[in-house]
């Protein structure tokens, strides 16, 4: 099995996978060794296990995503929680072209698999950060939505704000208001008045024409 690239004639062999006839007992002898109790560090045992599959490449489609997975059920038994806030398949999925290059790298090379360690754990360790955004936004999101709750929003307020909330680029005015919430100026004006007064929005320096609002963040250690 070959993993090739490239037109007919010119082709480039990426990668080799073991013969079809040692591939039964290689295969076994890897589950073998997962299922197996090491005193390994376990985040290292996930990313030999990836490298390993990965590497067998039983079948002729989806390996990597199996190895990925495989990963993943190592990381979460190295946790010893159910719960996970982030992934490690979706962040290499995320860095799909590095991760083929150390791939590649590392399967052409010696068995010292170290460079690819190191860019695991560095992956690992990205992926984490990125959990930690994800769930720092998901908590803003809670957090304003629960003090939203408390008042009677209409829909043009709900509506703008759930705008604000998702990626909303540059600053709200009352005409961008308007626009959004497809209201006249003044009504945009009165809901916004509205919703400062409720401390959901706040007005930014200035004023005049270059009047803007954001969202009114959370304060530290409250509600």
């Amino acid at each position: 099995m070959q993993v090739v690239s490239g037109a007919i004639g010119h082709e480039k062999v990426h990668f080799e996978a073991p013969e079809a006839v040692r591939l039964k007992n290689e295969t076994a002898y890897f589950f073998q060794w997962f299922n197996a109790h090491h005193d390994m560090d376990p985040v290292i045992k996930a990313g030999i296990a990836h490298f390993w599959f990965v590497t067998l490449h039983p079948f002729e489609d989806g390996n990597g995503r199996i190895a990925r997975a495989i990963a993943d059920c190592a990381l979460a038994r190295a946790d010893k929680s159910p719960q996970r806030f982030y992934s490690m398949s979706a962040r290499i999925e995320q860095e799909r072209k590095a991760y083929y290059a150390i791939l590649e790298i590392t399967q052409k090379g010696s068995l010292d698999i170290t460079h690819w360690l190191e860019w695991f754990l560095e992956c690992l360790e990205r992926a984490i950060d990125g959990a930690d955004g994800l769930l720092a936004s998901v908590l803003r999101k809670a957090y304003i939505w629960n003090r939203a709750n408390r008042y009677s929003l209409n829909e043009r307020q709900r509506a703008v704000l759930n705008r604000l909330l998702d990626n909303f680029s540059g600053k709200l005015t009352s005409s961008k208001y308007a626009k959004l919430a497809k209201c006249s100026a003044d009504t945009a004006l009165r809901d916004i008045r509205e919703l400062i007064e409720f401390g959901i929005l706040r007005q930014n320096p200035g004023g005049g024409r270059s009047t803007s609002y954001d969202v009114a963040e959370p304060e530290p250690d409250t509600e």
